[in-house]
């Protein structure tokens, strides 16, 4: 049994609890993420935390025998997890899609940047604030979103579809809303062809659309198809 005990390490049932610890805490925020069929999410949360747990024990134990026996090395522990909490930047840019104007995944990216701080301060054995943060987190995923929901729901929403020629400039058709005064919240552009664009354009809540006078300014423009979508 002592051999056992030596090979495992004096520390390998903290270091267990710690990764253990990391892998529930991260996987928590990692299935919210799932269920909402996002790029980044169960196992990729799991695989974060945990790694990042493990690179902060390996910063507080997997030195000890070199600073133990030679009196001349010098180590600073915070340099592997400062290494962790820059480099995790790139998984989280591959969450990130742009699509026309709109950007998608900014929160994924956020949520695998913060399972990684919650993995190294597992890995350095601060429970308490882990699991704080932990809940801190899922009540922002779930609890915010369902609220922005009820505040908008009431609001009337408007969308257009244009579809256009390769030929037919875009300002154009941003121009007639310009020309309406009408104001535009978000703009998605997808290429459907090699000479087709679709464009989902929406309006800022609450404004008035003259449908007669836009179906004049657009008919002006040749190649464009469209249509309205009120989404209450």
């Amino acid at each position: 049994m002592e051999p056992i005990v030596l090979w495992l390490g004096e520390d390998f049932d903290t270091m267990t609890y710690r990764i253990l610890t990391a892998a529930l805490l991260s996987g928590l925020i990692g299935f919210e993420r799932e269920l909402k069929k996002h790029s980044a999410g169960f196992r990729t949360h799991i695989l974060v935390g945990v790694g990042s747990c493990i690179m902060m024990l390996m910063s507080l134990y997997g030195f000890d025998e070199y600073l133990n026996n030679h009196e001349n090395i010098r180590f600073d522990p915070a340099r592997i997890p400062s290494y962790v909490i820059s480099g995790i930047g790139f998984l989280g840019a591959g969450t990130i899609m742009v699509h026309g104007m709109t950007i998608r995944g900014l929160t994924t990216a956020a949520s695998i940047w913060t399972v990684a701080g919650i993995g190294l301060i597992v890995g350095i054995g601060m429970y308490p604030e882990a699991i704080l943060t932990t809940i801190i987190v899922l009540l922002s995923l779930v609890l915010l979103n369902n609220i922005e929901r009820i505040v908008t729901r009431g609001k009337d929403r408007r969308h257009v579809f244009v579809t256009i020629q390769e030929d037919v400039k875009i300002a154009d058709i941003l121009n007639i809303f310009d020309l309406m005064n009408l104001s535009v919240k978000k703009v998605e552009i997808e290429n459907e062809s090699a000479d087709q664009r679709h464009l989902k354009i929406e309006l800022d809540d609450g404004q008035a659309v003259d449908h007669d006078q836009f179906i004049d300014e657009i008919s002006k423009i040749p190649h464009v198809k469209f249509s309205f979508e009120r989404k209450p």
